[in-house]
């Protein structure tokens, strides 16, 4: 500030470059404190409902019933699988595949998933890195998965799957 004769304080341009500076620097720093607290429940509630996905495809598979498990995944023709070296595309292509190697309970066997790391990419997407592991009768096949997740009308959905098996 600069005082004239008449002894009016006069600002300076460093006085308003001062003043300038922390007003933007308070309304660039906003969004920053504010988003954690404006989505706050937003990450929790995602990873609740990816987890009951996962959940209920488990439980489906073990009731032996691979549509039901097939709900997991997003009914798009751009819906990939892969393992074994080969992608499959489209909701159709992966539920045919499920069907034919696992055409009865005995290949089914029982399904377990673990180690969930579920990590959101957006509102909207998300990456699930886990374990699968089949106890059957006379073996026990593991293995990894990478899923993309991403949250469609009807809810939170596999969109791809890359899935392999430990070679015993």
């Amino acid at each position: 500030m600069r005082v004239t004769r008449a002894g009016h304080a006069k600002p300076t341009a460093l006085a308003f470059f001062h003043s300038a500076l922390i007003l933007i620097a308070s309304i660039a720093g906003w969004p920053i404190f504010a988003a954690p607290t404006a989505k706050g429940n937003v990450p929790t509630s995602a990873i609740v409902q990816i987890r009951s996905v996962l959940r209920a495809q488990q439980n489906a598979w073990n009731g032996g019933d691979i549509d039901g498990f097939m709900n997991g995944y997003a009914r798009s023709a751009s819906t990939m699988f892969i393992s074994d070296d080969t992608v499959r595309r489209g909701w159709e292509t992966v539920r045919a595949r499920y069907r034919e190697k696992y055409s009865n309970r005995a290949k089914m066997g029982m399904l377990t998933f673990s180690d969930l790391k579920i990590t959101l990419l957006s509102p909207d997407s998300a990456v699930v890195l886990g374990s699968w592991k089949l106890q059957r009768a006379k073996d026990r096949p593991h293995g990894r998965f990478t899923l993309i997740f991403k949250r469609l009308p009807e809810g939170w959905r596999i969109v791809h799957d890359h899935t392999s098996a430990v070679k015993e």
